[in-house]
């Protein structure tokens, strides 16, 4: 297959067959460094779309995202999905630098987490479908100067990071919330380890822009070698049959009787600028 002229069914083996564990998980960290930029940060606490309304917001960014990996640019869920996506970020003033490093997150972050703890490393195949599926999404949200390979998604993420990264008291709501969701996932009496888990998962630079306490260096090589043993394990699986999309995740938990693309998302928050544009087409799916 040509990594260029079929970067989204590239892509979409490789989330929904090769890695749907790995790629979720990894999904969930890309998010949740954007956190750490302040801008990106306070934002989202002014809408407390991610503090009020925590699971709704991680289950529609999901499925957003996913509907556009699982039937591709060209067809109606994408352009609802798209659509959605658009209108949210419409309502608000977000620079294109903060979108773009959004979107380099997209691409960075599975690649480093997959090489890490996946059951093997991405190919370059994979890699550059990986970047091209970004671009093309870069493009139909209007984002200037998107990367065109995944060297300069990288070097653009880490830049900006560097740059960026940096205490905010309303950023760091959102990260707890975040947190607390992810553990709620599970029995209470693991909450606390799940926490602390995910904190051992993080870098230095991270944790220093939310000032939570680094792990010990013994809790950090416990968990990640934790990590990396499931990655083994699942190699020893045999081939999946069937894909494994974002929707059928048990942590998508605010539609049990089904939803509509064209209803998923954020709806703007008096006081802050600007109004969604209504659209008609949406998709239902159950």
């Amino acid at each position: 297959m040509d990594p260029y002229e079929q970067a989204s069914e590239i892509y979409l083996l490789t989330t929904a067959y090769e890695f749907p564990w790995d790629t979720t998980r990894a999904l969930e960290l890309a998010l949740y460094r954007t956190y750490a930029v302040p801008s990106i940060g306070r934002l989202l606490a002014m809408t407390a779309e991610l503090t009020d309304r925590t699971q709704k917001r991680y289950d529609d960014t999901a499925l957003l995202l996913d509907a556009v990996i699982e039937h591709g640019f060209d067809s109606r869920e994408a352009r609802t999905a798209i659509r959605r996506i658009n209108q949210m970020h419409r309502a608000y003033d977000i620079g294109d630098d903060d979108m773009r490093y959004v979107l380099c997150t997209f691409v960075v972050v599975p690649k480093r987490w997959i090489d890490a703890y996946g059951w093997r490393r991405l190919s370059r195949h994979e890699t550059v479908a990986s970047a091209v599926h970004y671009r093309t999404l870069g493009r139909h949200m209007g984002i200037k100067d998107v990367p065109q390979t995944y060297e300069e998604f990288e070097d653009c993420l880490d830049a900006y990071e560097a740059a960026h990264f940096a205490w905010d008291a309303d950023a760091r709501r959102v990260a707890d919330a975040t947190l607390d969701l992810m553990a709620s996932w599970y029995p209470s009496p693991l909450a606390p380890l799940l926490r602390a888990s995910t904190l051992a998962l993080l870098d230095d630079p991270l944790l220093e822009a939310f000032r939570y306490p680094p792990p010990g260096p013994a809790a950090r090589a416990l968990v990640r070698r934790a990590v990396r043993t499931r990655g083994r394990l699942v190699r020893l699986l045999p081939p999946r049959r069937r894909p494994h999309h974002a929707r059928q995740n048990r942590e998508i938990k605010s539609y049990p009787d089904g939803y509509r693309l064209d209803e998923l998302g954020t709806r703007p928050v008096p006081g802050l600028r600007g109004c969604p544009v209504r659209q008609g087409d949406g998709s239902a799916v159950r």
